[in-house]
């Protein structure tokens, strides 16, 4: 397999995103998209990428993989293409209130990402899986009759601020919050996500922080034209989300007096954040003092970190390692710690306030990252960390094929602490990670992951990339054991099932 990367690939995605290859429509769509303007009754405007939408909405599922592996194998469409296409069918269906549906559109970029780094024949496969999941509740809930996202006015700009925004958000006053971030979505898409954040930090919810990362993340692949149909999503879910809240009579989220308090008590709101960085020593002692607190310990502990001049990439360092201990941490007792596990939730929750404070405004990403300490630690476990000890000593190699192979039997075998020991000695014995990650993502393709696969694999491998090389390892022995517990279980915890569609698509590929 020869390697791309990653720049190199979303580059040959970006310059085929004119050549969709769906009928002859397109070339009346190029350089005429809108993000507001109708496009037929009560449909918003998708511009080049209607047709393979519909395609995606449209098709019956018994037929969706043929007819999306015979475009790639003919040059029609690349995998950039399906997955802008999926992407936007994903966000017209459902505009960030269906649970699957919203998990699937968080997968997407993921899905992309995994596309790059699989051997030659397979590149499809990832993004396969997430369209078949995509399409399937697409038509489980109602097929293209559904369309939660409809044309929408824009408020006046001189209403529009993020302010107003989370305001409207907390009536909730759904019509009235999109036609602020309609307003706020006419300036670049920069700042308009920039702004979204005053409502993203109003509660303390993993989905409201991962749908707000990936939704992001989407826009250099649909296009910038299309940032408005991609964010407006997580606008719709904050709404959604305190409607639920107001129904069920629940409290006011605490973090709606705390995060405000600690801005202001630590200097935060209008502070320009330092720079200093952080030595092995301060990051153990920093994570562990993460680990060891309740929620607003821990979140008083990021803020007075950086209103002493630690720099953010520390501290969501720290924060990174303390959502990996729980990984590592969950007690072995035969459970499945896949898919929604309070592990995988914190560590997705943290990549995605990581990445978001790379782009936001420091008064953002002050407030994110002590967002993101308040909820990793919600629940801790006293248990000790794996690799324990007594896996460790069954495990004999020092070869790496071999502890490979070991950790690939711990996979099959449903083995988390046999796995987790393999791929820490492996780490410890200075080999490369590439082969641990390359069979890490064989099983992530292959497996359902309870909608989190996905989305837990792209969290891993950035994490590895940005922790120092002292204690990036724990992130990988992480992986591994939650891969083991999701090997051949379906969505559903029965035993013996593979990703629906996944069988499918590897004989259409002759992979």
């Amino acid at each position: 397999m020869q390697s791309r990367t990653r720049r190199q690939f979303l580059g040959e995605v970006g310059r085929g995103m004119v050549i969709a290859g769906v009928g002859a429509s397109v070339a009346s769509d190029l350089g005429l998209c809108s993000a507001f303007g109708e496009e037929g009754a009560g449909r918003i405007a998708l511009g080049q990428w209607r047709p393979l939408v519909d395609l995606l909405q449209q098709t019956p599922l018994d037929k969706l993989q043929t007819v999306l592996v015979a475009k790639l194998q003919s040059g029609e469409a690349n995998v950039g293409q399906l997955v802008a296409a999926g992407a936007l069918a994903n966000a017209e269906t459902f505009g960030g209130e269906d649970y699957v549906g919203f998990h699937t559109a968080m997968a997407m970029r993921p899905a992309l990402e995994m596309s790059s780094q699989m051997p030659k024949g397979r590149e499809a496969l990832p993004v396969l899986k997430v369209l078949y999941q995509n399409t399937h509740q697409i038509q489980n809930s109602g097929g293209a009759k559904k369309r939660t996202l409809k044309p929408t006015e824009a408020a006046s700009t001189a209403q529009a601020s993020g302010q107003a925004l989370r305001d409207a958000g907390r009536k909730p006053d759904v019509r009235e919050a999109e036609r602020i971030f309609a307003a706020l979505a006419s300036q670049p898409y920069e700042q308009a996500y920039n702004d979204l954040h005053d409502m993203v930090q109003d509660d303390t919810d993993v989905h409201r922080f991962v749908l707000a990362h990936r939704a992001y993340r989407l826009i250099d692949v649909v296009g910038p034209d299309f940032a408005h149909t991609m964010l407006r999503q997580c606008v719709r879910y904050c709404c959604d989300s305190e409607q639920e809240r107001l129904s069920r009579n629940r409290p006011e989220p605490e973090v709606r007096s705390l995060l405000p308090k600690l801005m202001d008590q630590y200097g935060l709101v209008a502070k320009k954040l330092g720079s200093r960085e952080a030595d092995d020593a301060w990051m153990l002692r920093m994570s562990e003092t993460i680990y060891r607190s309740n929620s607003k310990q821990a979140a008083e502990a990021v803020a007075e970190a950086l209103a002493e001049g630690m720099a953010p990439e520390a501290v969501g360092e720290a924060i990174s390692l303390a959502a990996n201990a729980l990984v590592l941490r969950q007690p072995d007792d035969g459970k499945r710690i896949h898919g929604a596990s309070t592990g995988v939730h914190a560590s997705d929750a943290m990549n995605a306030w990581r990445n978001m404070a790379r782009v936001v405004d420091d008064r953002h990403a002050a407030a994110g990252l002590i967002l993101a300490a308040y909820y990793t630690v919600r629940n801790t476990f006293p248990t000790d960390p794996l690799p324990a000890e007594a896996d460790r000593e069954l495990v004999k190699a020092t070869d790496p094929q071999k502890l490979l192979a070991e950790a690939e039997e711990a996979i099959r075998d449903n083995d988390q602490s046999r796995a987790a020991a393999a791929i820490a000695i492996y780490g410890e014995e200075g080999h490369p990670v590439r082969p641990v990650f390359d069979l890490m993502l064989r099983y992530t393709v292959s497996e359902d992951g309870r909608l989190h696969g996905e989305k837990y694999y792209q969290t891993v491998t950035e994490e590895f990339a940005t922790t120092r090389p002292a204690l990036r390892w724990r992130h990988v022995v992480g992986l591994a054991r939650v891969t083991a517990s999701a090997y051949g279980f379906s969505r559903d915890d029965k035993p013996g099932f593979r990703a629906p569609g996944y069988e499918e698509a590897c004989r259409l590929l002759n992979v």
